[in-house]
């Protein structure tokens, strides 16, 4: 039996965060990108040589099939173009985990045949923002009925690495902006502007942020765990000032023209990004539920650095799969294996069972 672990995008910061994570762990990792050079530095660097695949990720794909590892970490986007890709590359016992935030492919993930994951375990959206919000939200929620509205806050600090945007990340962000944000109305999913509904919050911490709507994933993870009846995902990343949310609006009208999209795609991925420290001490998820007698419950989850945090996130993912402490089909990392992954992971639940009526 292969005991593999193949890491596809391994030099990218999650890759590699994860990559040093497994192998400390006694996990034989395999270090999959497109710079050989960089790959074999990085095989070094982990002090425990590791399995190199240098390639383009189809050609990286083609070796997956054929060698069926125990688990297969996707950190590479765009994720609704690679999680379809790789996921019909895995063979049938190859467990999968990816960090897709989008919501297009975090929902073409869950919706796929249960045919097809009979016989592993699939688990997409395994990030800071969807475990994040997804184990508070269960936590809030937990002991009554759907409620009547769930909002969802991800505030992820995050330390800045020097170095370009990317292509990839630069597409995602751009693709998320043309298709707008969204929310759930009256158990439907409905179009929303993206950094609508913004509100000013004060973490435990005593931080005070602004959070806004932005499209993501939290807000299919979090709808499909509460199965409340009206959901908000928001985040600290989103515009949530007048001006720039104008501004955007008018963008997202030239972003839909074909060559004013590659054109704007190509910009900012040659963007340089430089080094800066985290904003805040912690990340933070807030959860906040109404139901129709009246009754509100509010919760946080205090994280450690988002980076650090979804890295911590993964290899414990990957470590309980390759075990065999996990179930067939394809989830959520909390409808996987329950809030108290997000405790496993580094985080802290500051919980208050209702805040009035």
């Amino acid at each position: 039996m292969n005991t593999e672990v193949w890491i596809l995008g391994s030099t990218g910061r999650v890759g590699r965060a994860v990559a040093a994570r497994l192998t400390d762990s006694g996990v034989p990792v395999v270090l999959c990108g497109r710079d050989s050079e960089r790959l074999a530095r990085l095989s070094s660097q982990l002090g425990n040589p590791s399995r190199v695949v240098a390639g383009s990720l189809t050609e990286v794909l083609a070796g997956l099939g054929q060698q069926a590892p125990a688990a297969v970490v996707n950190t590479v986007g765009p994720f609704p173009e690679t999680a379809p890709q790789v996921l019909a590359a895995c063979s049938p016992t190859t467990h999968y985990v990816d960090v897709a935030n989008e919501p297009s492919a975090v929902s073409a993930v869950l919706d796929r045949d249960p045919a097809e994951d009979a016989t592993r375990t699939v688990v997409t959206g395994a990030g800071f923002g969807v475990l994040g919000t997804e184990s508070i939200a269960g936590r809030v929620c937990a002991d009554r009925p759907p409620a009547a509205s769930l909002r969802v806050d991800a505030i992820a600090s995050v330390e800045g690495e020097a170095g370009r945007f990317g292509t990839a990340l630069a597409r995602s962000l751009l693709e998320s902006i043309v298709l707008g944000g969204h929310q759930v109305e009256d158990g439907r999913l409905v179009p929303a502007r993206f950094g609508d509904h913004p509100i000013e919050l004060v973490t435990p911490d005593g931080d005070t942020v602004r959070t806004a709507g932005m499209p993501s994933g939290e807000l299919i993870a979090a709808w499909r765990l509460s199965g409340a009846r009206s959901v908000l995902a928001a985040s600290n990343m989103a515009p949530s000032t007048l001006p720039v949310r104008i501004a955007l609006r008018v963008g997202t009208a030239l972003l839909q023209i074909p060559p004013v999209a590659r054109f704007a795609v190509a910009r900012l991925a040659a963007v340089r990004m430089p080094a800066r420290p985290r904003p805040r001490e912690h990340s933070w998820a807030r959860a906040r539920a109404q139901w129709a007698d009246g009754e509100v419950r509010e919760g946080w989850l205090r994280a450690p650095e988002g980076m650090a945090f979804t890295s911590a996130i993964i290899a414990e993912v990957v470590r309980r799969c390759v075990a065999g402490d996990s179930k067939p089909g394809a989830y959520t990392p909390v409808a996987a294996f329950g809030p108290e992954l997000a405790e496993a992971a580094g985080a802290e639940f500051i919980f208050s069972e209702s805040v009035g009526r």
